[in-house]
């Protein structure tokens, strides 16, 4: 294989993870058309597809899974010995990765800050967790402490203190039936599809998403989705209804989408998240300016 740009192997083990030249591009802030190019660019120097794809679907081929199985250690150490690298630089000695699943980042800004002021020495760094597989990213090494809703029930992880707690909203399309009510029940969203997310555990979406209402009417969640502009995607057209914390509703404004309070739901927990056997003084360090400053006010 001839040289290769790390920014192509970035491209490659992203699209190898979304399955999605879009998804992808959005992810690395480039064009789609940068994205086919790096692909193309390493199928020609392999000499074989990586990844078979059609219209309607991406999927890596043996040789591809292959390639995205030896290419992630080696990206892994050398990208975090170039920032161990650029950290000296400043004067830094280490960095917290933190994934976030709710989008309040900035209602979350005093731990944020607290971090940084108490501990200059170590950089943060947060971005937006992918919804596909969720606890994988702390499992493979790639983030440090996922931000999720509660409860979290592994085994391998050590869940921290309580960030904030909120009331649920409804997403529906503008000009869906339910726009005529002021707030809704859990009981109606029985009767609506809702989206879901792959390879997540059972227990953990029941959290977020009930199988069952109250009345014990199954709940229909088989929009499956790969992140939140496909879920107002397919709720804006019509095709799923969408259950949130009520922040999204702030933060996510939309003309085509309503959003209902759902008047009895309990308030849905968040909190960090770590693997246990990779605890280390910086996620002590974050716990503890939680701990200290207290979940935000209710």
């Amino acid at each position: 294989m001839g040289p290769v740009e790390l920014r192509d192997i970035e491209i490659f083990l992203t699209l190898a993870e979304e399955l999605h030249f879009g998804r992808t591009a959005e992810r690395l802030h480039v064009s789609v058309a940068r994205v086919s190019q790096a692909i193309k660019k390493q199928e020609r120097a392999i000499g074989a597809e990586l990844f078979a794809r059609n219209s309607r679907s991406v999927r890596l081929t043996a040789l591809g899974e292959q390639l995205r199985d030896d290419l992630r250690q080696v990206y892994q150490g050398l990208t975090q010995t170039l920032d161990r690298a650029r950290l000296a630089a400043r004067g830094k000695t280490g960095t917290l990765r933190v994934s976030l699943f709710p989008a309040n980042v900035q209602e979350l800004r005093r731990y944020w800050e607290t971090f940084r002021a108490r501990h200059p020495q170590w950089e943060l760094r947060l971005r937006r967790s992918a919804y596909r597989d969720p606890f994988a990213q702390l499992r493979d090494g790639e983030t440090d402490i996922l931000v999720t809703w509660l409860p979290v029930e592994e085994p391998d992880l050590t869940v921290g203190p309580l960030l904030f707690a909120e009331p649920r909203v409804l997403a529906v399309a503008g000009d869906h039936v339910l726009t005529r009510r002021s707030s809704v029940s859990l009981e109606a969203v029985g009767d609506f599809r809702h989206v879901a997310a792959e390879s997540v555990p059972g227990y953990w979406l029941d959290h977020y998403v009930p199988e069952i209402t109250p009345g014990g009417r199954a709940i229909d969640r088989t929009a499956i989705v790969d992140g939140i502009e496909d879920t107002f995607m397919a709720t804006a057209m019509g095709e799923a209804v969408a259950l949130f914390p009520a922040h999204v509703s702030r933060y996510y404004p939309r003309p085509d989408i309503t959003y209902l309070p759902v008047k009895d739901m309990d308030a849905l927990p968040y909190g960090p998240v770590w693997r246990s056997d990779a605890e280390n003084d910086m996620i002590r360090a974050f716990a503890r300016v939680v701990r200290d400053l207290g979940p935000l006010p209710g």
